[in-house]
This record gives C-alpha cells, sequence and structure tokens, in this order.
C-alpha cells in the first residue's frame, strides 16, 4: 500500500453524465463555491513537488476522480506525469490510478494509461437495464459507450476494474449482473452502496452530528427507490457471497474488492480499502484550484485544510482540523463493543457511509449466514 495518496480532480465537479444518484452533486449544494475550474499547470506542478517532499523517497498513490477527471484533457495527465518523472530526485515508487466514467476513451487514451500503468475504475451498473440512472447530460443512455471502453482497455492491456453503485435495482438483480460481468470477463469488481444525500437538516450543514444518530436522522433522507434498506442489502450480499465462495472453490476467482477486504480482515490481516479498517486514515483530495480536503466524501467548507499554492501538504497534516477529521472517525458506536463481528465489520466501516444510513442488521444477517464460510474456504 503506498505511503502516500493524493486524490486529484483537476476538473473539478464538472463531469459530462447526469447520474441520479451522484453523492458529488449533492455534496456541492453545502460549500460556497460549486466548481473550481480546471487545475492549472502551476497549481499541478506545486501539488506534485509538494507530495514529493513529504513522501521523501517513500512511495505515493495519485488517484484522478471528478466530476469526471478525463475532461481535463489527456495532454494535462502527459504533462502531469512528465512533471513527476521531472521532479522525482529520490526517486518515489508512484502508483496512478484514474476513476472515469469511460465516456471520453479512445484509442489514445488506453496507450497513454498503459503505457504509464495506470489502474483504472470503469464504472458500469451491472446490464443495460441496471445502468438507468447513469445518463449523460442529455439524458440518453451511455451503456454501449461504456462496454465499449471496457473493449478498448482489453484491446490495449489497460488494468481496469469495474465499479458498480449498489442502488436497489442492482441489488435485486445481482445474480443476472454478475452472469454478465462473467460473460464480458470482468475479473475485478467493487461493489459500492449508494449513498444517502446528506439530511440538511442539521447543525453542520447536512452534516450528521454523530455516528449514533446516523440512522435517526437519514430514515426519512428519501422515499426514492434508489436506495436500498436493511434487508436489501443483506440479501444482495449473501447472494453476491456464494456466488463469490462457488467461482473460488472452482478455481475461477472473481475479486470482489469487498470481499477481499473482509477475508482480510477476519484473517487479522489489514484492509486495504480505505474505510474498512473502521476509522480515517491521512489522504488528501486536491480540487481544481489548489484546495486541499481530507477526503472526497467531505470536500466541504467546514473541512478545507488549505491550499496547495500557499501551504505544504504537512501542515496541512499537522493541522487541528485535519486531526479532528481523524478522531471523529475513531468513535465506535457503543453498540459495535461487544458485538462478535467487530474484528471484520469495524462498526460499519467507512464514516460516510454510516452517517448516511445505518447498515447495521444487514452486516449483522450477512455475517450470522456466511462467517462459517470463511473459515472453511479462506483460512489455511
Amino acid at each position: 500500500m503506498p505511503n502516500l495518496s493524493i486524490m486529484i480532480k483537476p476538473a473539478s465537479s464538472a463531469c459530462n453524465m447526469k447520474c441520479k444518484y451522484c453523492f458529488y452533486c449533492d455534496e456541492l449544494k453545502y460549500r460556497d463555491i460549486k466548481n473550481f475550474g480546471m487545475i492549472d499547470d502551476k497549481t499541478t506542478e506545486q501539488l506534485i513537488l509538494k507530495a514529493l517532499a513529504l513522501a521523501n523517497g517513500d512511495s505515493i498513490s495519485f488517484a484522478f476522480q471528478g466530476g469526471e477527471p478525463t475532461l481535463r484533457s489527456l495532454s494535462y495527465f502527459r504533462y502531469f506525469v512528465d512533471t513527476v518523472r521531472k521532479h522525482n530526485k529520490k526517486y518515489c515508487q508512484i502508483y496512478y490510478s484514474l476513476q472515469t466514467n469511460g465516456l471520453l476513451i479512445n484509442d489514445e487514451w488506453c496507450k497513454f494509461l498503459r503505457q504509464n500503468e495506470f489502474l483504472v475504475g470503469l464504472s458500469l451498473d451491472g446490464t443495460r437495464d441496471d445502468n438507468i440512472y447513469r445518463l449523460d447530460k442529455s439524458g440518453s443512455e451511455t451503456f454501449d459507450r461504456v462496454i465499449n471502453a471496457s473493449k478498448l482497455f482489453n484491446k490495449y492491456g489497460v488494468a481496469f476494474n469495474i465499479l458498480t453503485v449498489v442502488t436497489k435495482k442492482v441489488a435485486s438483480n445481482i445474480d443476472n449482473i454478475y452472469d454478465f460481468y462473467k460473460s464480458q470477463n470482468f475479473k475485478y469488481l467493487q461493489f459500492i452502496p449508494c449513498i444517502r444525500n446528506f439530511d440538511g437538516e442539521n447543525d453542520n450543514k447536512g452534516i450528521p452530528n454523530s455516528q449514533e444518530n446516523a440512522s435517526k436522522n437519514n430514515i426519512s433522507a428519501s422515499d426514492d427507490d434508489i436506495y436500498m434498506d436493511n434487508k436489501e442489502y443483506a440479501e444482495f450480499l449473501s447472494r453476491l457471497f456464494s456466488r463469490y465462495v462457488k467461482d473460488y472453490a472452482e478455481g475461477d476467482y472473481t475479486s470482489i474488492r469487498m470481499f477481499d477486504n473482509f477475508i482480510a480482515l477476519y484473517k487479522g490481516e489489514k484492509a486495504e480499502q480505505c474505510g474498512m479498517e473502521g476509522h480515517c486514515t491521512y489522504q488528501f483530495v486536491v480540487e481544481g484550484n489548489g484546495n486541499v480536503y481530507p477526503c472526497d466524501f467531505y470536500c466541504l467548507d467546514k473541512y478545507l485544510l488549505g491550499n496547495i499554492n500557499s501551504l505544504s501538504l504537512k501542515e496541512m497534516a499537522d493541522s487541528e482540523k485535519a486531526k479532528d477529521f481523524i478522531l471523529e472517525s475513531l468513535e465506535r458506536i457503543p453498540r459495535c463493543a461487544n458485538c462478535a463481528y467487530f474484528k471484520v465489520c469495524r462498526g460499519g466501516g467507512c464514516k460516510r457511509n454510516k452517517q448516511a444510513y445505518d447498515y447495521c442488521e444487514a452486516y449483522k444477517d450477512f455475517f450470522d449466514k456466511n462467517l462459517h464460510l470463511f473459515r472453511v474456504f479462506f483460512v489455511v
């Protein structure tokens, strides 16, 4: 795992899609400036120099996200990689990743991504019928364009994962979706529960005041059928895990990141996925103007750590605001103290997920039914 993790929003919140459940669109409602514009070369060089200074020879992960980061243009990404190469005097190990909706991916993008060993997260919510919430700005479906991007990645040997937001529709159709992904030879999958919006009804500009009252604050957040309840999420987890275990037992393993991490935790190892250790860690999210925040889910005015053009990353990491953000995540919900599943659940994982909705009963149901399989199949 890289020593330093930096997420960059080179196109800020600009996007060529309008997904119905977009958490970043909701986040923008709670900050004064909605879009900070495209990141410029000066800010980029400052970011790279300060990242290399903080890493001091250790490894760095540069992850590009949005909005839609490819809107910043391929020439920008070439500039970024060239600038890192120019200034990396201590030979830090550099890891690159890109999360994209795939609409702008073409042969030239693929050649660049492969040459520079980018790991790509490609967003797709299952089959054509399941992908209904992922529309472009004109309201047209995007399914065929995403599948075309995946074929281009395969053609050029670009490493990629499929990122699926788990809506109520996805959860109810997970067997068909898994079969479809297998038919496409998608071997690395991430399933991310659809995050409810900030409720906007409390003193912190839409941020629940504690993890313990998160369920209460959001219980009426939306009656839209995008979001799962505990019963639906528990059933989704168990159905998907049964497919995961069956394929593993038959020598046809498909990586599902959440399950990979649950198993690591069960075996006493560390989770590599952000949030699954049950608390936040130090990372930096850099917006288009150089503003720095402690997490992609909290790019809000109250969490602003500073600007990369005026402060070092170390100064921001050492700030009281950054420390308080980490400490907030260490607050343990009282009911977790004696829970038999805390070792693998870690109190529900990511702080933002817990603040969005309380899935405690879903996790209990899942582990009640499936934890014995962890021991049978995955512990040597």
